[in-house]
């Protein structure tokens, strides 16, 4: 690797990271005068919570920010001409920084939102694949986890394919595998409130 791709993805690293670790769940909640979304919940800063704080409008407003944030991370790779692997980089780097933010004590969301934002721009068919997905699981059964990773598995076995298929660089299997890995990871404690049926269901909190 030469010396100007190094620093590229570097740049693409410390820029996702960054970028990813905003933390707009608190943001709007703060804007609007809202609980604190770590306070209920989960304690998660993501879109699930959020909802339970200060209700849907309010959670989809910070969610699309949440994939702005990490679509945005991507795009400034691609300025300083950073090809695949660098753009590839930043995209996973705002999932960690989402779900391990600096600014908050490396607490965060589960992922989900900065993973789709980076894969607008990467792979935009992913997205067209996991949204419908998405939206359905979660309409069906108010379980906002279960959509989470339902959706994003599928996208990533649909990243695999298409890579073998296309075929596409190496890096796209390595996003296609690593960002529903990060993502089920963050949602260990889901994951086990599901097998246990005792998951939290999308609505305002009653406390």
């Amino acid at each position: 690797m030469q010396t100007a791709d190094l620093v590229r993805v570097i740049f693409a690293l410390v820029a996702g990271y960054l970028l990813g670790g905003i933390p707009f769940g608190i943001i709007v909640t703060r804007l609007i005068g809202g609980t604190d979304p770590r306070t209920i919940g989960s304690g998660r800063t993501g879109g699930a919570n959020v909802s339970r704080a200060v209700g849907l409008r309010w959670a989809l407003v910070s969610g699309l920010l949440d994939v702005a944030k990490a679509s945005l991370a991507v795009l400034l790779v691609i300025v300083i001409g950073g090809g695949v692997v660098p753009q590839v980089v930043a995209a996973l780097a705002a999932i960690l920084g989402h779900s391990r933010s600096p600014y908050i004590g490396l607490h965060g969301g589960r992922g989900v939102a900065p993973a789709t934002g980076g894969a607008l721009i990467i792979a935009p068919y992913i997205v067209a694949v996991m949204l419908p997905i998405f939206i359905i699981v979660i309409l069906v059964t108010r379980i906002s986890s279960l959509g989470s990773l339902g959706a994003s598995a599928i996208g990533g076995v649909v990243m695999v394919v298409a890579a073998a298929v296309m075929p596409l660089a190496p890096i796209y299997y390595v996003y296609g595998v690593c960002a529903p890995g990060l993502i089920w990871l963050f949602h260990a404690d889901n994951i086990g409130r599901l097998l246990a049926g005792e998951e939290r269901r999308i609505g305002p909190s009653k406390g």
